[in-house]
């Protein structure tokens, strides 16, 4: 792994803020810090070591500027990457196109199997979030589909034993899943008085390692903020 350079962040930008030189020839990550799709283009940037090769470009999502959408990403969504004149989005396509074109450690093993089954577990994600977001936002407990999704989940984890991850070695898979996993673990259990790594020692080592990482810690921000946020989009009291 590449040594995690401990950077100084640089300020939000908000609809006050001028914008930054755009398409100057310097590589551009817009984020913000509160974003979990952000958060995972963020942690392969710092994996791969390119602190000095792409530069973040933090934006206030609740007092966007209006120039982001008019003269960068017209979508007006983080993540995007403003690369060699152009710029591109969505948080997993950015997750492959920053692993292809730029140097570092390779976030994607070599074995077709293990590229296979990183394929289905992205293609995944998306589900698994929604049922996420729809068992916190419900009355009662947490149901059977959110218990079987985590369950899925470690046994995602237990295909492999050459390592602790999903594809036993650290790769891209991981970085899509662990934002929201973070966010699920501290709501599951405000929410529903639920440990979603109970039962589940393969879920929690993996989080007990992702924790060593400094290219994922630097990216964290208080668990306790992240929750008022959620629970504030989804109408929890």
């Amino acid at each position: 792994m590449a040594a995690c350079v401990k950077e100084v962040l640089p300020p939000t930008l908000d609809s006050t803020s001028e914008p930054p030189p755009i398409f100057d020839g310097t590589t551009k990550l817009y984020i913000a810090y509160i974003c979990p799709y952000a958060q995972r283009t963020w942690i392969a940037r710092n994996y791969k070591g390119l602190q000095d090769k792409i530069k973040l470009v933090p934006i206030d999502l609740m007092n966007r500027p209006a120039w982001y959408k008019e003269k960068v990403y017209p979508t007006n969504k983080v993540p995007s990457l403003e690369h060699n004149n152009e710029v591109k989005g969505e948080s997993l396509d950015l997750l492959k196109y920053i692993d292809r074109h730029f140097e570092g450690p390779s976030l994607l093993p070599s074995d077709p199997g293990k590229q296979q089954f990183a394929e289905e577990l992205l293609a995944y994600s998306d589900e698994f979030n929604k049922i996420m977001y729809t068992a916190l936002a419900s009355k009662g407990g947490v149901g059977d589909e959110a218990g079987a999704a985590f369950d899925k989940i470690e046994g995602a984890l237990s295909k492999f034993d050459d390592g602790p991850f999903f594809l036993g070695e650290f790769s891209l898979v991981d970085i899509a899943y662990i934002p929201f996993i973070e966010r699920f673990q501290t709501a599951f259990l405000d929410v529903k008085n639920y440990d979603i790594t109970k039962g589940r020692p393969k879920l929690a080592q993996w989080i007990e390692e992702f924790n060593k990482i400094d290219a994922y810690s630097q990216t964290r921000v208080d668990p306790q903020l992240l929750l008022s946020i959620l629970k504030t989009r989804l109408g929890i009291a």
